[in-house]
């Protein structure tokens, strides 16, 4: 039979000594004193406030692209025929004088800014070639620069064209680019020009030219327009280089 070793009647069974605890080292803190506190440094609140200027900066900016109102700078002058209107798969927009000796391909992006610059360089010039008969202008409007809107304004100069307003139209997107030219300035853009038509209004808002516009981004692929602006002359694809007022001079002189 075992025995336990401890003694009888001994209340010490370990070498713990109650009340012997110590509870820390923390000291309670003086009433008195103040914490320190925290300063946000100087250079991020600048950050902050360059930011937030600038979301308010491009929030105005897109409200004014989207609302401001529409002028136009080609009322009074004569409009060209328009020889072939949208609709046609393959064919695109001719305009001028049917007995011209040249006509210019214009593959351009309404989204484009790079077309933009070219219509403001060369855009007079073209014009004065057309009123005066020496070339025809057949305007391939493209849709890949800006997906969401390349389409609507492409589709929107179709239902200028079909109105008898390719040119000018045209023009007038080109002039104001910083426009955002939603469907509503597009309508409105169409009024000043003169177009009073419940067709026009509606060929925008139900992108009525969408399938032909189908058919003319086929026609760029088999001639392998790869950008824009893609000008041909007489059917002569123009260089990067002459795609200026003295090198489209010379190009169409050449084959007049």
């Amino acid at each position: 039979m075992s025995k336990s070793k401890g003694r009888p009647g001994n209340p010490r069974s370990g070498n713990s000594r109650p009340g012997n605890s110590r509870p820390g080292n923390s000291r309670p803190g003086n009433p008195l004193v103040q914490e320190k506190k925290r300063r946000v440094p100087v250079g991020l609140i600048v950050v902050v406030g360059v930011v937030l200027l600038a979301i308010v900066a491009a929030v105005g900016v897109d409200y004014w692209r989207k609302h401001s109102s529409v002028e136009v700078t080609t009322n009074g002058r004569t409009e060209p025929a328009v020889i072939t209107g949208p609709g046609t798969s393959g064919e695109g927009v001719q305009v001028g004088k049917a007995d011209a000796s040249t006509n210019i391909d214009l593959y351009l992006d309404f989204r484009c800014p790079h077309c933009a610059e070219f219509e403001e360089k060369t855009g007079p010039m073209l014009d004065e070639l057309v009123e005066d008969g020496t070339v025809t202008l057949t305007y391939w409007p493209m849709t890949f620069v800006n997906p969401d809107n390349s389409p609507r304004l492409a589709n929107a100069f179709a239902a200028a064209a079909a109105s008898g307003k390719a040119l000018s139209y045209s023009d007038e997107i080109y002039a104001d680019f910083t426009k955002a030219w939603t469907n509503d300035q597009l309508i409105e853009l169409g009024k000043k020009l003169g177009i009073d038509d419940a067709k026009f209004e509606a060929a925008i808002k139900d992108n009525s030219y969408a399938g032909w516009l189908e058919s003319v981004g086929k026609v760029a692929n088999d001639r392998k327009v790869e950008g824009t602006p893609t000008v041909f002359v007489n059917g002569k694809q123009l260089q990067s280089d002459q795609l200026t007022v003295d090198g489209l001079k010379a190009a169409v002189s050449g084959v007049s």
